[in-house]
């Protein structure tokens, strides 16, 4: 990848209001939002040959220290993502898998959930414009075809979720909101890479979008990390403005020299 001269470089960057990335250095990546557009239809996300390119040359150069923190469960993102495998956390950490390929809390349907997907299945069937994503250990309902019924769907989901007792809660997010296991969340993630290698040692730095990524942001800058937020959705200690700026910032990280930028 041919290198930028340090004079675009710098007037690039000062526009994007980002810091001058590191080689020690270690990114936690959200998905939609963040490395990819939004898409009022969740299922139609898609991941472009470059973005895949890109994605495994900025790991390369941080020697694999580059995870993805999503709401999407490992087996979507390793879906959307393919062949690219890199180390993942899903359902907002409820599953994880470790550089080393360790895979943890994925691969079941929790069966305590079932009241609530038929609850959510019947509402969603009688409302269209809503959709049901059944993730199998979180159960999401996105209305962004649908704003107006933002009330109807925190009502019905405030309702499903008191049976499910203590264990549950609800995470709100860019137009939708999930019932999903208590205790997890991106910030209990990016804390659970960073103890173990590539990425223990390194700078850890996050990037994302949206409500659910604040933990992960709050987890990096109690480990003296940076927070980057995209869009006007959150606020992180930088900022960039969409997707398409994240891959050019990205770019230039694949791009660096032992010495920096």
């Amino acid at each position: 990848m041919a290198r930028r001269s340090a004079v675009s470089y710098v007037f690039r960057m000062s526009q994007l209001a980002v810091p001058a990335p590191s080689p020690d250095w270690c990114l936690f990546l959200d998905v939609d939002g963040t490395l990819l557009d939004l898409s009022a239809i969740p299922s139609a996300t898609f991941a472009d040959a470059a973005l895949k390119s890109l994605l495994a040359a900025v790991a390369a150069r941080l020697g694999g220290a580059v995870a993805l923190v999503s709401g999407r469960s490992i087996a979507y993102l390793d879906a959307l993502f393919e062949p690219l495998k890199l180390p993942v956390a899903g359902l907002h950490g409820v599953e994880r898998r470790r550089a080393s390929g360790l895979t943890q809390g994925a691969s079941y349907v929790d069966v305590r959930l079932d009241g609530a997907r038929a609850a959510l299945s019947a509402f969603v069937e009688a409302h269209p414009g809503t959709l049901l994503e059944d993730k199998e250990r979180s159960l999401a309902v996105h209305f962004r075809l649908v704003p107006e019924l933002e009330p109807a769907v925190q009502a019905l989901i405030g309702a499903v979720v008191l049976p499910l007792g203590s264990g549950y809660h609800v995470q709100a997010g860019s137009m939708v909101l999930e019932i999903k296991p208590l205790g997890f969340s991106k910030g209990t993630a990016v804390k659970e890479f960073m103890q173990e290698p590539p990425f223990s040692g390194r700078t850890p730095v996050f990037v994302g979008d949206d409500l659910t990524d604040e933990g992960g942001f709050r987890a990096v800058e109690i480990l003296g990390g940076l927070s980057i937020a995209v869009g006007d959705r959150v606020s992180g200690q930088w900022h960039l403005d969409d997707p398409r700026a994240v891959r050019h910032w990205l770019a230039d990280i694949a791009a660096l020299t032992d010495g920096g930028p």
